[in-house]
């Protein structure tokens, strides 16, 4: 394929040592050796065959050194191709066999005789070269005379024109003896490219810079250059004049290649690879690469390149943790890209997983065989050890390593050793692998987990049963506090002003909040009822919602009491159509009588009304309170275990004193004063 001259100008720079490339006329290969060797080019290819090494069992040539120079191999004077000229320097190795001592004297008479068989030193070269997409293999014969043979020391080389190569390629080279004596030599060089393809990098963006002129017609391809197989066409297209081609930094792969070429008959395609090194090429091929299921013991790894990594596997229990790595029966072994591997197993189980590391780190794994067996389980994984005379023994691969099941550690697999024994032993666990000296087990767990949540949700069902019983308990205790208590008033409606007092204090106390009952609010039903059926109504309902039945104390509650305290029935005769105190008695005066009073009811009375001492003796094992002087601890009594802070309880008195005080000042300064019953209605509700 011929280059314009031209292009290997721009190529090869504008130096005068450059540019003066040697030119090689015909196309047919030549080799010359230096000066004392003699040479000899097989025509045609051989077959890269390099064998295995041998021992010499005396003097050898071998390759020492290799060095490659650029010449220009030309069809005409202006239309050349760039070639690759190699220069195979040899050296001997190994000794003479040293002759027995009864031979020595006669080694002199004998050498014209062995002359012959050592006056040269023979040797073999192949030569291979690759260079995408041609590879080539030659074979050089090469003599040294005998006297020049001195073990370790170069003897010459030989030189080869040429390999053909395209600008921009990467060439590599072996050169070996056949037979092999050591380890081949290689070598790799990278060809000057066109200087109108550049790659930068800008961020997480990669350009490709195309300087070329305008009227300028080329092709552009990028492919992803496999080891195994053709290469991977990615994307291709024809262009014309200079273009800047971005792609993203998630586009680059270790074995992505860039091609370019004049779009001219028979032109030279560049290829260039700038990525092999790249960090974001090789964590975006681990972020591509799969392991894929191919058959019940078959599988891949699928990569666009070839990856360097090792697989293992492993066991994963379900609920995260570790992988457990399973030497037996997978060892680590190097993967292959895209090549179906075996998995010595007898059975699959969805537990058993594929690991692949590379880069020194896990970077894949994946239990294969979890979406056709359904999700992990709750398995013991055995392994069976046999010994001689069919002994044997068995433990359990755990996190903390192999536990014998008949121990006394503090583990799952020996606390349920003898059964996990049973199991094996009747058939119940799932074989994996097995060898001649071992086997490993899969032993569901499944019951001996269900015996130990069936006893764990007993003990939830029990404490969820006690917890249920506390909340109905409980429960109209909380309606109670969340409405707030209840508090029936009772007292002897002796005048109007005094009505007043209560109506005020009343409407005081639904502020806190407290649901009060007064006959003040229910003179309908006073009278639709009567006193003694309201009462006997209002108290039933206030004690079973926990409330309290408040005896507000007054002059005339005080002789009521004593009335019936001393005439009992005589008392009776009623004071008022709407006096529900008087009624009330019969059903309060057996309360205190016979101890029931204490937490069911509250006394009070008011400053400057009344005195202490007033109250009767039976009704103070109850607490009575003195109104106002005494709010705080009033109010907190009526509002019961939910009393609220001191501060704000006091702040409550204060409101319920500034509401009583109006009325109190009224009513002692004119006590007599009859007024409207009707004005001690309800305030602000």
């Amino acid at each position: 394929m011929p280059v314009p001259w031209f292009l290997l100008s721009l190529a090869l720079g504008r130096s005068p040592m450059v540019l003066s490339l040697e030119k090689l006329m015909g196309p047919q290969d030549t080799a010359r050796c230096s000066p004392g060797l003699s040479c000899h080019l097989w025509d045609g290819d051989v077959l890269c065959l390099p064998g295995s090494i041998v021992s010499a069992s005396g003097p050898v040539l071998v390759p020492t050194r290799l060095q490659t120079e650029l010449v220009l191999r030309c069809h005409q004077e202006t239309d050349c191709d760039l070639c690759v000229r190699v220069a195979i320097y040899l050296a001997v190795h190994g000794h003479w066999e040293e002759p027995k001592d009864e031979d020595r004297s006669g080694r002199a008479a004998d050498l014209e005789l062995e002359e012959p068989r050592n006056a040269f030193l023979q040797a073999q070269v192949v030569l291979s070269f690759q260079a995408y997409p041609t590879a080539r293999c030659v074979l050089l014969e090469v003599q040294v005379p005998a006297a020049l043979v001195q073990p370790g020391q170069s003897v010459g080389s030989v030189v080869f024109d040429c390999f053909e190569a395209a600008l921009g390629a990467e060439v590599r080279l072996w050169s070996y003896t056949q037979p092999r004596y050591q380890k081949e030599l290689n070598l790799t060089q990278q060809l000057p490219a066109l200087p109108w393809l550049s790659v930068s990098a800008d961020g997480d963006d990669v350009h490709l810079v195309l300087d070329v002129s305008e009227e300028q017609h080329f092709g552009l391809s990028l492919y992803w250059n496999q080891v195994q197989g053709p290469t991977k066409p990615w994307w291709h297209s024809n262009l014309t004049g200079p273009r800047n081609i971005t792609l993203n930094h998630t586009d680059l792969f270790p074995c992505l290649c860039i091609q370019v070429w004049p779009l001219e008959p028979d032109s030279v395609r560049t290829s260039l690879c700038p990525f092999r090194e790249d960090p974001r090429a090789h964590r975006n091929l681990w972020r591509a690469a799969r392991l894929r299921l191919l058959s019940p013991r078959g599988w891949q790894l699928n990569a666009p390149c070839l990856l360097v990594a090792e697989a293992t596997l492993c066991w994963q229990a379900p609920g995260g943790g570790p992988c457990l790595s399973l030497v037996p029966p997978l060892s680590r072994e190097n993967v292959t890209v895209n090549k179906t591997l075996e998995l010595p197993l007898m059975n699959a189980h969805p537990n058993l997983c594929v690991q692949v590391s590379g880069w020194e780190k896990l970077q894949l794994q994946e239990c294969l065989w979890a979406d056709s067996l359904g999700a992990l389980k709750d398995d013991m994984l055995l392994l069976e050890t046999r010994g001689p005379q069919d002994n044997r023994s068995l433990c359990a691969l755990e996190p903390s390593g192999c536990t014998p099941l008949l121990s006394r550690a503090s583990t799952k697999a020996a606390r349920l050793g003898e059964q996990l024994l049973q199991d094996l032993q009747s058939g119940q666990c799932l074989q994996l692998w097995e060898d001649d000296l071992r086997a490993l087990w899969a032993c569901p767990m499944d019951k001996y987990v269900h015996q130990r949540w069936a006893l764990v949700w007993l003990a939830c069902l029990l404490l969820a049963s006690a917890l249920f019983l506390v909340f109905l308990v409980k429960k109209n205790q909380v309606k109670a506090v969340a409405r707030g208590r209840a508090a029936l008033l009772l007292y002897s409606a002796e005048d109007s002003g005094f009505e007043r007092l209560v109506g005020a204090l009343a409407s005081a106390l639904c502020q806190l909040p407290l649901r009060v009952a007064v006959d003040l609010w229910s003179r309908r039903e006073l009278s639709a009822q009567g006193p003694l059926a309201w009462f006997h109504a209002q108290r039933r309902q206030t004690l079973q919602e926990g409330g309290v039945v408040v005896l507000l104390f007054s002059p005339g509650a005080v002789a009521l009491c004593h009335e019936w305290l001393q005439d009992g029935a005589s008392a009776s005769a009623p004071h008022g159509p709407h006096d529900a105190f008087a009624a009330s008695l019969s059903c309060v005066l057996p309360d205190f009588l016979q101890g029931r009073a204490p937490g069911r009811y509250v006394g009070a009375y008011f400053d400057g009304l009344l005195h202490s001492e007033a109250v009767p003796a039976l009704f103070r094992s109850v607490p009575v309170f003195s109104l106002p002087s005494q709010l705080p601890d009033f109010l907190g009594t009526l509002q019961g275990p939910g009393t609220p802070r001191p501060g704000r309880l006091g702040e409550k008195a204060k409101r319920v004193s500034r509401a009583l005080q109006p009325a109190l000042d009224q009513l002692l300064q004119s006590p007599g004063d009859p007024g409207d019953p009707e004005d001690g209605t309800r305030v602000g509700t």
